[in-house]
């Protein structure tokens, strides 16, 4: 059973290899949805070059708009606005779990479909980790896992289109809209259209498999 972390350190390195593109961006949008950027982090991100990470002129947009609206904001401002966004007590403004994106509430049937699946491809959550599975950064972080894991049977094409169509296309789009529409989301709105226009992209390539 291989336990999934959110640990940046534990990224692929940087590369031009398509496949090794598509893990970064779910490593990225994963940390950037499970905490708000601390300030080294966050000037790495304003440093960074304004072309997609993918080729394709379709996410360089969204990309550049991520950096211009990083490079605006500084470190408090990001954390304040993940705070108002995702955190508080009771129901937050911008609920990051599939469960309530698919059914309405949170801990229901959508969880114990997707914890079935992790199981079956020996894949667990890291008991550090405070969130449930179906946290968007979890979720991502599993894709990233089936991009670029090591051990083959699990870490290939098939299961990566079989679990991004059980487990992410169905809820993300939503998710992607409630938080562009977000009066108070300048980051994380543009975090928003990345990521819709990545799982677009996403997609569409998993149809042209079929």
């Amino acid at each position: 059973m291989t336990d999934l972390s959110l640990n940046p350190s534990s990224r692929a390195p940087t590369a031009l290899d398509e496949e090794i593109a598509r893990a970064e961006l779910y490593g990225l949008l994963s940390q950037l949805y499970y905490a708000p950027p601390q300030t080294e982090w966050l000037a790495q991100l304003q440093m960074a070059v304004t072309e997609a990470p993918l080729s394709g002129g379709f996410l360089e947009e969204p990309f550049r708009q991520l950096i211009g609206v990083a490079r605006d904001m500084n470190a408090k401002a990001v954390a304040d606005e993940f705070d108002a966004l995702f955190g508080g007590i009771g129901k937050p403004d911008v609920v990051l779990y599939g469960s309530y994106h698919l059914a309405g509430f949170l801990n229901e049937k959508p969880l114990a479909a997707l914890r079935s699946d992790l199981a079956a491809l020996g894949l667990a959550r890291d008991e550090a980790m405070s969130e449930t599975e179906d946290h968007v950064a979890y979720v991502f972080e599993v894709m990233r896992y089936l991009i670029a894991g090591d051990d083959v049977r699990v870490a290939n094409l098939t299961q990566q289109q079989r679990f991004f169509s059980a487990h992410v296309h169905p809820w993300l789009p939503k998710l992607c809209d409630v938080l562009t529409q977000h009066p108070q989301a300048k980051f994380y709105g543009a975090v928003g259209e990345l990521t819709r226009a990545f799982i677009s992209v996403e997609a569409q390539g998993f149809d042209m498999l079929d």
